[in-house]
């Protein structure tokens, strides 16, 4: 019967868990002790994991009616990692009620293999649901799928170890811990407490509030682009305003573009670098991980120099200073790095509950300057420029009062920093439990709480503060003259800050905040947690990303500060590297030097993340699904026009080196080729790009003038014939389509089944020896068949193959009569399909997949032949006797097979003989004669018959390829003795009309005539086993053997084309004569009419032609114009 569902989870002997769609597995067996009839065995799920069944491992354990004890042979259970091999069972599942192998859709069978999150399960594969049933599919977990499914490189979790104690668990953030309060406190930084004051009097409170309105908007359209928005700067008065207005843009269109990005699939660690990284690849990704994560490094300085300037203030007001200000801003700096480090360096909980309590100190900070600005100003208050709320003060800074050659953008770029806390939370990404919801909501949220306590300080400070104040209470107007200023109208004279530096007011009081505040501590608290959030923060988040970076391998040199520590991988060795970072920019100890460098460093981080948005959004790909739906791709790259624009206007030659930076980086990337394939936008644009222009030159007829030689490749595999592979790629690598072709022949099953297996291998091959060329396969009964598929069907559009090249038969004389038909029949079908036809003879043979075979078996030889003297070592230094280890007899006997394999295929092969060894060698060296540099000499072409301009046309291709550039063209043509010159300059003009240069131009006059009897007695001996002579024998005998031997060649076929076979063999004598010493011989291929020459004779006449010579190819158009002498 089937089991019941049960709430619960099940153990090995309880009821099922309930699921979606529950899964009955049903035995049909009929064998001796098994139940039938109504009630078949049941196979008990025992799962264990997270309640969400996503974690589980499945195993299945046979019962026997009633739950019973019955088992698989002694109740083994089935191992998840294993797939039964035999079928007797006949088991299989039932979803929904109905019996079918095919599974339900389930998370677990998207997973990668490294996931830690779940375990992969692989479904059922199309030859189990298609082929005849063989085994029993049920839960196959773990099994490799390879990188191209999965992001290429171990991932974070891959690397985190399951806690062995079950109270041990990861740490993991929600989106109010891990996100919103990071990004809070990392964007209430220093700026907040000790800097808006100072924008506000510069900008104005309009501009002000611009300013971080801009940066806020940007890294929110970034943030929509990854996850969320944080916001905000400083203000200066009216300009104070705008400023903080321009940062609110700026951090608002970053976090559109990051929420978009994050939420299109799972997000892992390394933050900014990771959603870069995916989407646009490894070339801007890895160039903007590291400047970013060195932003972050530096940021650190700039909020503990922050930090360290508020208790330097305080030393200083108290007569306490160390030794001056600078040194001791240096020196508190030093010693608050080291504490941050260590709360770091302690785990990410112990940061977490810092950050909590920095936070709610905070909190209470801002909450006692509101506090403060309504209380009633005390006379000290009033002689430090503090009046309350007054009409007249927020008029007068309104407008903008730039001093000491500030600036708008000089002062946003003092401001910016404090919007870059919109990432806190994506930095950390791969220590959140759903970084796609966290990010976005956190993100947003902290933005709009941000700029909206930003705008509101900054008015606040501009509406009750005054720009310049004396800190005298004494300076009251005493006369009825007043100068116009709100502090004049308000009973106070501050006109001596006119011509004397004050110390006091908007723009020369950095503490502002904690003298307009209720109770001055408590700001003093708070900038104390702000500034060390934040620079918490960024210790936490530079490491991070780094730590990812490295991991990923891009850069081969930085993988050491990959290594992770603990069960939450913490990176201690990027802790101490950035620490070191920080403690060097905390020595400069000036906030405004510091500020302007991070911040390009931030911007072209926030132009790349809108860029991935609108770049994966324009490329269309299917894979672009973002559960983030507020985003548009024109604001994304909006957003990266606004960041790169603002980057030049902020400090355009500090853009200049930054925008050098990352593409010096990216084209190190490029060069380095690391092997990750994480399927960015990048890939499907360029997908995208090649179908558009593919599909555009279907629209556009060929011409003569733009021919080149397409051609399909007959290899085999890549490696097997690897000089007919170079010499094609000579006059098609980068030029033209050039596809490496193999057909597999026998039973289908198996042919199909290693198509499958090889050919990504074998176009792996091609793209790791930079070979320029595709790879083809297919099966067929036999090779001639599937050539004609391959001639019919392989190209897209106009970029089909129009040219067939194929190695010369060698073995046709030894082989079975049918290859030869097929061969020869290859020949017939590329010119019935119009195709060009090139064949290449080398006197030593093409074919070097026996060599390579023998070599393989030797190489595994030795490495068994080691692992077993290491196992033998192991075995002594254990100690072990007498009966040995399991792990040492497999090796034995592996060792013992696979060297009798080897032995086998050395004798069978012959190449233990010095006679053989220098064959192979000499084989070997030939198939690589044309990956060498030719040197200086010709290549001879016999243009013996106008085939279009294909035979002179490859030549001339060759001699433009580096190797061969040395090589100059002799023409050899055919001719009459009385018109030698008349035909040697009607083919210079030829030639000159077609723009092709040559050496020598020869005109062989007797080439008709007949060949010495010697050429012939050769001839006749070479075809002396395939003639039939059906004119020795009666009519009755000649016609049987006619019937038994169809392929062989007549008397009176013989008969028929004596004259072109002599002219073959004549060929030869003048190719002997003439061409000898040449490093190429390119020479009009011979046409055989079907149905009319028998294969053996056609292969004969190459034989004769070809003898004895250089490399030759023998090449034939399909009679259609390749060249053209018009413009």
């Amino acid at each position: 019967m089937e089991r019941d569902c049960n709430p619960g989870l099940a153990g090995a002997g309880g009821a099922l868990p309930c699921s979606r769609f529950h899964v009955r597995l049903v035995d049909e067996r009929t064998a001796s002790g098994v139940p039938q009839g109504d009630q078949p065995p049941e196979y008990a799920v025992s799962s264990f994991g997270g309640e969400d069944g996503v974690n589980r491992l499945h195993h299945f354990e046979y019962r026997g009616a009633g739950g019973g004890g019955g088992g698989f042979q002694g109740r083994d259970s089935l191992r998840p990692d294993s797939i039964f091999h035999s079928y007797d069972t006949n088991s299989y599942l039932k979803p929904f009620g109905h019996n079918t192998v095919d599974r339900v859709p389930r998370i677990d069978f998207y997973r990668n293999t490294s996931s830690f999150s779940g375990v992969k399960i692989n479904r059922p594969s199309l030859a189990d649901l298609h082929e005849d049933l063989k085994r029993d599919i049920l839960s196959v977990p773990g099994t490799v799928d390879g990188v191209a499914n999965g992001d290429g490189a171990l991932s974070d979790e891959a690397e985190r170890k399951p806690p062995e104690n079950k109270d041990e668990k990861l740490v993991r953030f929600g989106w109010i811990k891990g996100v919103l309060v990071r990004c809070m406190l990392n964007i209430w930084g220093v700026m907040l407490f000790i800097r808006l004051s100072w924008i506000v009097g510069q900008a104005g409170i309009g501009l002000g509030v611009v300013i971080v309105l801009l940066a806020t908007i940007v890294t929110s359209i970034t943030g929509l682009s990854t996850s969320a928005i944080s916001t905000n700067g400083c203000v200066r008065g009216g300009l104070g305003v705008i400023v903080i207005c321009l940062s609110t843009v700026v951090t608002v269109l970053t976090g559109i573009s990051m929420s978009a990005i994050c939420t299109n699939g799972v997000v892992r660690g390394g933050g900014a670098y990771y959603l870069i990284s995916r989407s646009l690849g490894p070339e801007f990704g890895g160039s903007i991980g590291l400047i970013f994560s060195f932003a972050n490094a530096v940021a650190v300085a700039m909020y503990v120099v922050g930090f360290a300037e508020t208790v330097v203030d305080i030393l200083k007001e108290n007569n306490a200073l160390m030794i001056d200000p600078i040194s001791d801003i240096r020196i508190v700096g030093c010693i608050t790095v080291v504490a941050l480090l260590g709360i770091t360096v302690a785990g990410m909980e112990w940061e977490t509950k810092a950050q909590v309590i920095l936070l709610i100190i905070l909190l209470i900070g801002i909450a006692n300057y509101f506090i403060g600005t309504v209380i009633p100003s005390s006379t000290e208050k009033k002689g430090k420029g503090f009046f309350n709320y007054h009409a007249n003060i927020f008029a007068e800074n309104f407008g903008p009062s730039f001093r000491d050659g500030e600036g708008f953008f000089s002062v946003f770029a003092i401001f910016f920093p404090a919007a870059t806390g919109i990432l806190a939370g994506a930095n950390i990404s791969g220590d959140l439990k759903d970084p796609q919801v966290a990010i976005p909501k956190g993100t947003m949220l902290a933005i709009f709480i941000t700029t909206i306590t930003y705008v509101t300080v900054a008015i606040c400070l501009g509406a009750t503060v005054v720009r310049d104040a004396t800190g005298s209470v004494n300076d009251t107007i005493t006369s009825t003259n007043c100068n116009g200023s709100a502090a004049c109208m308000l009973g106070y004279d501050f006109s001596a800050c006119n011509t004397h530096p004050c110390k006091f007011g908007l723009m020369n009081n950095f503490q502002v905040m904690s003298m307009v505040s209720g109770f001055g501590p408590l700001i003093t608290a708070g900038i104390f947690s702000a500034t060390l959030s934040s620079a918490l923060a960024s210790l936490v988040s530079a490491p991070k990303i780094f730590q990812a970076l490295c991991k990923d391998n891009i850069y081969k040199g930085l993988y050491f500060f990959g290594k992770g520590y603990g069960k939450n991988s913490e990176p201690i060795r990027s802790y101490i590297l950035t620490f070191f970072i920080a403690v060097a920019f905390i020595l400069i100890a000036e906030l405004n030097t510091i500020a302007p460098v991070i911040s390009n460093f931030f911007l072209a981080s926030y132009a790349l993340i809108n860029f991935s948005c609108f770049h994966a959004s324009y490329s269309k790909t299917p894979g672009w699904r973002p559960a983030f739906r507020f985003y548009n791709m024109w604001v994304s790259l909006l957003g990266t026009i606004l960041c790169c624009a603002v980057m030049f206007v902020i400090n355009w030659w500090a853009a200049v080196i930054t925008v050098a930076i990352v593409l010096f980086l990216n084209i190190y990337v490029i060069y380095n080729k690391p092997e990750v394939n994480w399927g960015s936008s990048a890939q499907a644009m360029s997908y995208v790009t090649a179908l558009q222009d593919a599909l555009s030159l279907t629209g556009v007829n060929d011409h003569i003038k733009n021919f080149r030689p397409q051609c399909i490749v007959l290899t085999g595999s890549p490696m097997s014939r690897p000089a007919l592979l170079d010499l094609t790629l000579s006059f098609t690598k980068n030029f033209s389509l050039c596809i490496c072709s193999q057909v597999f022949m026998g039973p289908r099953k198996r042919t199909v089944s290693e198509i499958n297996m090889n050919m990504d291998k074998y176009q792996q091959w091609l793209a790791k020896n930079r070979k320029k060329a595709f790879y083809a396969a297919v099966a067929g009964d036999n090779l001639r068949d599937g050539v004609k598929c391959l001639l019919q069907a392989s190209g897209l559009g106009r970029m089909k193959p129009n040219t067939l090249v194929i190695g010369y038969k060698r073995d046709w004389r030894t082989t079975n009569s049918q290859d030869v038909e097929n061969y020869v029949g290859i020949l017939h079908d590329a010119f019935d399909f119009e195709y060009g036809l090139i064949i290449l003879r080398i006197s030593q043979g093409l074919d070097v997949s026996r060599i390579l075979q023998i070599q393989e078996e030797l190489q595994r030889k030795e490495q068994e032949k080691l692992a077993l003297e290491a196992a033998m070592r192991d075995e002594q230094e254990d100690g072990k006797r007498g009966i040995r280890s399991l792990k040492f007899l497999n090796k034995a006997v592996k060792y013992s097979t696979n060297s009798a394999l080897a032995m086998n295929a050395q004798q069978d092969y012959k190449i233990s003989t010095s006679h053989a060894a220098d064959f192979n060698q000499r084989l070997l060296d030939a198939s690589t004669q044309f990956q060498k540099n030719q040197g200086k000499g010709t290549i001879d072409v016999w243009w013996l018959f106008d085939d279009g301009g294909l035979t002179i046309l490859i030549p001339y291709l060759l001699t433009t390829r580096k190797k061969w550039c040395g090589c100059k063209l002799r023409i050899f043509i055919g001719g009459k003795l009385d018109s030698i010159d008349e035909e040697k300059r009607a083919m210079a003009a030829l030639l000159g009309k077609f723009r092709i240069q040559c050496a020598d131009i020869k005109v062989i006059g007797d080439i008709n005539m007949k060949p010495s009897k010697e050429s012939w007695k050769i001839f006749e001996d070479l075809i002396e086993p395939y003639q039939l002579h059906e004119r020795s024998k009666d009519p009755a005998t000649a016609e049987i053997l006619q019937k038994e031997y169809p392929w062989k060649i007549t008397d009176a076929e013989l008969e028929r084309f004596k004259d072109k076979t002599y002219r073959q063999v004549r060929l030869n004598e003048l190719l002997q004569e003439n061409s000898r010493a040449a490093n190429m011989i390119v020479v009009s291929l011979p046409i055989a009419r079907k149905e009319a020459v028998s294969s053996y004779l056609y292969m004969a006449w190459l034989e004769i032609l070809s003898r004895n010579l250089p490399p030759v190819i023998m090449i034939r158009g399909n009679q259609k114009n390749v060249l053209t002498f018009y413009s």
